[in-house]
């Protein structure tokens, strides 16, 4: 009798055992999901991010649920709250406005769903875990130096017309932008090797909200019938390729593009199909190529390393400070790209095939 009991006493512990073991792998083989929160569609570069991020995330494993606002604020919280309400593991967000997302990410830390930051910096929250970008004071820089270089300013070249646009002033990206282009050209500015006639010099005045290529044509009209009926615009320092668009629109209906009247140095950023093709056709001079196949694979790096209680690689801990917390954040380089190397940049290296371009 002894014996028979210790037998069931055996067999029951079997039993739980095999019940835990169950339970255990039930849970590391249950699929996790990334939320994806993007601005809009009407960007390429943010098609080709959220893409690039899908295909990253399934080839782990992982489920995602991609979703885009169309740079309406309210659609974007909607959005992330409705990912939050079906249990997303983690959310990767790009934020229309950083500065708008407080209660959403209440609501992802009372649930312990991990953020990370994507591009654009989420700004006055703590439950910011991580934030993958670029070097964006140095895009900025890269964009001021193509400037100095292409008028011969560090040569004494000049005066020169300039005027200048900046981002939206709801992007933290759009100061790291200025800033960085400023820190090159604010010298010649200041010294009057480079003139902006329309004397709209601050960060304020050149703003550009929600980078809308439109809004930049119409100011770029005002000015250039309130300031420049006599005088010919040298360069535009424009931070994006949208605004960018806009700008040459403007400038091609008072007559600049023609062989007596050419356009002016314009700059950009991002290396959209519709500016690489501009630069070819010797309209806009030059963007700053961020290659989102590499930032979309740092953002999935990173969501992976937390998802499976690990710390994701970091390479900068003092930059960017939400007004909360610094945030470890992970930067990729940028790279200046105009019509002598975008071959080498763009099409040799598998961004774009020739044919989209």
């Amino acid at each position: 009798m002894k014996k028979l009991g210790i037998l069931v006493v055996a067999i029951l512990g079997l039993i739980v055992m095999t019940a835990c073991g169950d339970a255990g792998s039930a849970g590391d083989d249950e699929t996790k999901t990334v939320g994806i929160a993007m601005p809009t569609q009407s960007s390429e570069r943010w098609v080709d991010d959220g893409d690039n991020m899908v295909a990253m995330f399934e080839e782990l494993g992982y489920e995602t649920d991609l979703q885009y606002a169309e740079d309406v604020v309210e659609n974007q919280l909607s959005q992330i709250e409705n990912m939050i309400t079906r249990g997303v593991d983690i959310l990767v967000i790009a934020s229309i406005d950083g500065e708008a997302l407080t209660d959403v990410l209440d609501q992802a830390e009372n649930l312990d769903i991990p953020v990370i930051s994507y591009d654009r910096l989420i700004m006055n929250h703590d439950h910011v875990s991580y934030y993958a970008t670029f070097d964006n004071f140095g895009v900025g820089v890269i964009q001021g130096e193509y400037i100095e270089d292409s008028l011969g300013l560090a040569d004494g070249e000049g005066p020169y017309n300039i005027e200048l646009f900046a981002g939206s002033p709801d992007d933290n990206n759009a100061y790291f932008f200025w800033d960085g282009a400023m820190s090159i050209l604010q010298p010649y500015i200041d010294n009057g090797q480079l003139v902006v006639r329309s004397g709209q010099t601050d960060f304020e005045q050149a703003a550009t909200l929600r980078w809308s290529g439109a809004e930049a044509q119409e100011r770029m009209d005002n000015i250039l019938s309130a300031h420049y009926s006599d005088e010919t615009l040298d360069v535009v320092y424009s931070p994006f390729d949208g605004i960018s668009l806009g700008v040459i629109s403007s400038l091609q209906a008072v007559g600049y593009g023609s062989e007596n009247r050419p356009l002016p140095i314009v700059t950009g950023q991002d290396a959209e199909r519709s500016s690489v093709r501009s630069i070819i056709a010797g309209e806009q001079t030059q963007t700053v190529f961020k290659d989102t196949r590499a930032l979309a694979e740092q953002a999935v790096n990173m969501a992976d390393s937390v998802l499976n209680g690990e710390e994701p690689e970091v390479n900068d801990t003092e930059t960017y400070d939400n007004n909360v917390k610094i945030v470890p954040s992970y930067l990729l380089n940028p790279v200046s790209v105009d019509i002598d190397n975008y071959q080498e940049v763009l099409i040799d290296s598998g961004y774009y095939d020739e044919d989209e371009l």
